[in-house]
């Protein structure tokens, strides 16, 4: 893979203006794409620019579309039980990259007591079950701000 950039992006006044760019990807084997369609559709209408990987990606499949597209942030969607595993690999791969600016968030079904193994990892937010989308759009909107 290649390297996003040489050091981490500042944001000026003139991209503040900038659209955000999240990509939105299920993770793993799990095949279960409903939700993540949704929020996908939900964060694109709110005026994020979405990219959405579709199922099946591989945590490098997943960083270095990141990369290439040149996204604010990483959404996956998971209810393989593999979280753990997964959002790690996506985690390293960004560090491995220079990327780590990179936001990681997602949903899912998630225990709670993994929550702070998963916060550790650098994962900013986690979204269970009966979350709403106002309240998906509004962290992602949220992310504008970030240096």
């Amino acid at each position: 893979m290649t390297t996003r950039r040489s050091a981490k992006r500042k944001r000026t006044t003139s991209d503040s203006s900038k659209r955000l760019r999240v990509l939105v990807a299920k993770v793993g084997l799990d095949g279960h794409d409903r939700g993540v369609k949704i929020v996908a559709r939900a964060l694109r209408d709110a005026g994020v620019e979405v990219v959405y990987l579709g199922i099946h990606n591989t945590a490098e499949e997943i960083v270095r579309s990141a990369l290439q597209e040149d996204v604010d942030a990483i959404g996956l969607s998971i209810h393989s039980a593999a979280h753990l595993t997964l959002f790690k690999e996506v985690a390293t791969g960004l560090k491995k990259n220079k990327a780590s600016d990179i936001v990681i968030f997602g949903g899912g079904i998630v225990p709670d007591e993994d929550m702070p193994v998963l916060k550790k990892l650098g994962v900013r937010k986690i979204f269970t079950p009966g979350a709403s989308l106002d309240e998906i759009v509004r962290f992602v909107k949220g992310l504008s701000g970030r240096n």
